[in-house]
């Protein structure tokens, strides 16, 4: 199937790569033409200006927009429509608030174009172990991208089947899953942050607290020197905590046990603030997901071996880079 993707950062790169591996055709376009050029070396279809790009997709077309959600996403969707035809589908795999997916795709209703959003789990990692897919949009249009989608994710691969989903059709073991109609896919990737959110900080707490038992401030009895890369290897293995976030955090911990190269300073990117924003409309608590937004906000103060390994981890999954102390 062809597909076309406009953003060529770390993740569209890469979800290229893996669709072209896959046997789809892509033609891609970035404002960077060396993004461009080193996807078209490796079997894409590169193109220079937008108008190429659409003018290269075969009716009906389907172009996926991975870039930094916000403006620039709001820009690319609009030029897209401009130049798409009534049938067309634009989808949008970045991280949008799932109220402006479900406003934009009233207004491409208007012109008879499709709007599917897509919320992408995977990071750096996906384009070898897949993306996890959270799908919004009209059944029949996301029926005709299932091949994008089943190529993108991840497979049932090695993981049992949940006891008792034998018998029950559906994607999700696959990896992907049409969740409802617009909007649905991006609100339910905005709780999959939010709980990340606080997956994340539950184990950053914990070492801090594991590495901070030899405090002159305890009694000598009750003090321990406890190697953390060591217990956080040991809990990958049969633990009920080991889980993916884990496998990064004992990564990072072998590779640096103190974490020096790490400020402490933790961005957020918007989906934690959606997700508190969702669950105040909704009158539902979350005081753990609330917390672990604060502690983001309070980590551009003041730093402590949590706030490094929480940015450590979010530099395996997602190649993020976070800014200087106070900057």
């Amino acid at each position: 199937m062809q597909l076309g993707m406009v953003g060529l950062g770390r993740m569209g790169a890469n979800m290229v790569r893996r669709l072209v591996k896959g046997g789809h055709a892509c033609v891609v376009y970035d404002q960077n033409p060396e993004s461009v050029d080193r996807l078209a070396a490796e079997g894409a279809i590169g193109t220079e200006t937008l108008d190429d790009f659409v003018k290269r997709l075969s009716t009906p077309r389907a172009a996926w927009v991975m870039v930094s959600a916000g403006e620039a996403t709001e820009q690319t969707v609009q030029a897209l429509a401009e130049r798409m035809a009534p049938g067309d589908v634009i989808i949008d795999g970045g991280n949008s608030y799932y109220k402006d997916g479900v406003r934009r795709a009233t207004l491409l209703k208007e012109h008879g174009i499709h709007y599917v959003d897509v919320g992408t789990s995977g990071g750096v990692w996906g384009v070898e172990r897949g993306y996890c897919l959270m799908i919004g949009g009209e059944t029949e249009v996301v029926s005709r991208l299932e091949p994008i989608f089943k190529t993108l994710a991840p497979g049932r691969g090695g993981i049992p089947l949940t006891p008792g989903r034998e018998k029950i059709p559906g994607t999700a073991e696959g990896g992907y899953l049409h969740c409802g109609p617009p909007g649905a896919g991006h609100f339910v990737k905005m709780i999959h942050n939010g709980i990340e959110y606080g997956l994340m900080q539950a184990y950053a707490e914990g070492f801090d607290i594991l590495r901070s038992a030899n405090s002159a401030e305890l009694p000598e009895g009750h003090r321990y020197d406890f190697n953390v890369a060591d217990i956080a290897e040991l809990w990958r293995r049969g633990s009920v905590v080991g889980s993916w976030l884990l496998d990064l955090t004992a990564m990072a911990l072998v590779e640096d046990p103190a974490l020096s190269n790490y400020t402490g300073f933790v961005q957020d990117t918007g989906e934690g603030r959606w997700t508190i924003m969702a669950a105040i409309e909704e009158a539902v608590p979350a005081d753990v997901l609330s917390a672990s937004l604060y502690t983001r906000f309070r980590s551009r103060q003041m730093h402590t071996f949590a706030e490094k390994l929480l940015s450590a981890m979010r530099q395996k999954f997602g190649g993020h880079v976070e800014g200087p102390a106070g900057g």
